[in-house]
């Protein structure tokens, strides 16, 4: 089969590798549909502490696709049946793991990091994944692209969830990529009164007044805390969530919260430059709750299936290109500009069958 395998730093390659087989405890799945996401970018750029200098090691960590094999030891997954999986695997028995956060197990394997992920034609699915419950039957009215979207959804609850959105909130998010837009949908899906988006790209923010936002500021053309003061009627916002890699938004984020509030770090920063300066005599005095999040746990994530099962929330819109297997690369780079929304790979599909 066919798989775009990351060798090292700057290295990745799509070749002929060896379709898995199955052991009596795993499955084999075809894979409908791959997204690339930060994640990705950054383990090409720089690798990752989990993946050995040298490693071989196939990406792709948000999919869905078909189950075509099972083993004999499998009860209750049968072949053909499409899957959403969620891939992050805890070692079922830390304090984290029995607490439920398996995302933020100390010992966690994961698919397309730890474990070969989805860019690939066909993926083995390990025992542990099995039986931890992070397989996900979808229906047929699911599509694999939109299914694809329920990792990087299920991240975004987390995230929500951290500070708890509610009815009435006034909610600002920064950075308006596929991930803001999420966290656009699940704030007035919360209840959230008013949402306002913060973008300096104008293409991505007028996305996101198509999904529903109120008001596009961008700062570099408008003070954003003058902004959010008068929209707010001098309050500031209850909810922030910074989805965007920056210290110097992390720090504003604190500067238009208002009394009590809540802010959500979702973007982590560069690990050679992670320290942001906060004023924390806001924090203090308008006792703010500042959160970080990583990742999503297994409830999260099925919970964004069912959101997207029951078209609580549509992700159709999310969808950008779709590139077979061997145009990866092109997706990585296309990305990387951050002009369009989710790029996704679909392995099983030919460049000569790509539509346009």
């Amino acid at each position: 089969m066919k798989a775009a395998v990351f060798h090292n730093i700057g290295d990745l390659r799509v070749e002929e590798v060896p379709t898995p087989v199955p052991g009596p405890d795993q499955l084999l799945i075809k894979i409908g549909a791959a997204g690339i996401c930060g994640t990705d970018l950054r383990i090409l750029s720089n690798g990752h502490h989990r993946i050995p200098s040298g490693t071989p090691r196939v990406l792709g960590h948000e999919f869905s696709g078909e189950v075509v094999e099972v083993g004999r030891n499998v009860a209750g997954i049968k072949v053909g049946t499409r899957v959403a999986i969620a891939p992050n695997i805890g070692c079922g028995t830390c304090d984290e793991c029995v607490a439920g956060w398996t995302n933020l197990c100390e010992n966690y394997q994961a698919f397309g990091i730890t474990l070969d992920g989805a860019f690939a034609e066909y993926m083995l699915v390990t025992s542990p994944a099995i039986e931890q419950g992070n397989i996900i039957p979808i229906p047929s009215t699911l599509p694999y692209e939109v299914a694809a979207l329920a990792e990087p959804l299920s991240c975004c609850i987390n995230g929500q969830e951290a500070v708890g959105t509610r009815p009435g909130d006034f909610v600002l998010i920064i950075g308006s990529g596929p991930i803001g837009i999420m966290h656009l949908l699940l704030s007035k899906l919360y209840g959230a009164s008013y949402v306002v988006v913060s973008e300096i790209n104008p293409l991505r923010a007028e996305q996101a007044l198509r999904f529903g936002a109120d008001v596009w500021v961008n700062p570099q053309r408008e003070d954003l805390k003058e902004v959010i003061w008068s929209l707010s009627g001098g309050r500031g916002a209850d909810v922030v969530i910074v989805a965007a890699s920056s210290a110097a938004l992390q720090a504003q984020a604190i500067e238009v919260t208002a009394r009590r509030g809540r802010v959500n770090f979702f973007g982590g920063l560069p690990k050679n430059n992670p320290t942001a300066t906060l004023n924390t005599n806001l924090i203090h005095y308008r006792q703010i709750t500042v959160t970080g999040s990583t990742g999503a746990n297994v409830r999260q994530f099925r919970t964004a299936v069912k959101l997207l099962v029951h078209s609580r929330l549509s992700l159709e819109g999310l969808v950008g290109a779709c590139l077979p297997l061997d145009q990866v690369l092109e997706g990585f780079e296309r990305t990387k500009q951050a002009q369009e929304m989710r790029i996704l790979v679909t392995p099983n599909t030919r460049s000569e069958d790509r539509q346009k």
